[in-house]
């Protein structure tokens, strides 16, 4: 019951302290202007790029000894209006390395998980505009490479995806 009732008188003294001097600073039109500021600022500035748990994850598995597979590897140079179908490639691939980690029963099974359905997550709303996907390769044209080559890449696109 005491912590309680101290919890109370801390929570009225911070409104008292927020009232006088938060809602005094509201009342012009500078402080509008501030407050405004203040909070949309950070958002803004932050910088948030939708590939960032994506990123995280692939920086988790391309150490992975357990994982070895050849994977078609879209090119980190293709045209602008590509880069949507090399991001489809390469989350393609990545439920290939889905099924190999779930046949080895590999330590990194969880963040590939993660990978693909980010992945899958991000590009479900959106539908290849055909134009773009004629003048694209499509995933099997592209060189098959070994895993770290293939992760490699993948962090470049993405990377790129996110400036």
């Amino acid at each position: 019951q005491k912590i309680h009732l101290k919890s109370i008188c801390l929570q009225y003294q911070l409104y008292r302290l927020l009232n006088s001097h938060f809602f005094c600073l509201l009342k012009n039109e500078t402080g509008l202007i501030i407050f405004f500021l203040c909070a949309y600022v950070p958002k803004t500035a932050a910088g948030h790029c939708k590939w960032e748990n994506v990123l995280k994850d692939l920086e988790q598995i391309k150490t992975s000894k357990d994982i070895d597979v050849r994977l078609y590897t879209a090119n980190t140079d293709e045209d602008k209006e590509c880069q949507e179908p090399v991001i489809r490639c390469f989350f393609l691939e990545t439920k290939v390395i889905l099924q190999e980690c779930r046949i080895k029963n590999c330590s990194k099974t969880q963040d590939v998980l993660n990978i693909w359905k980010n992945g899958n997550a991000s590009l479900e709303n959106k539908t290849l505009n055909s134009t773009t996907s004629a003048k694209c390769k499509e995933c099997e044209e592209y060189e098959e490479k070994n895993f770290t080559e293939f992760i490699q890449s993948f962090v470049k696109v993405i990377q790129k995806e996110c400036k």
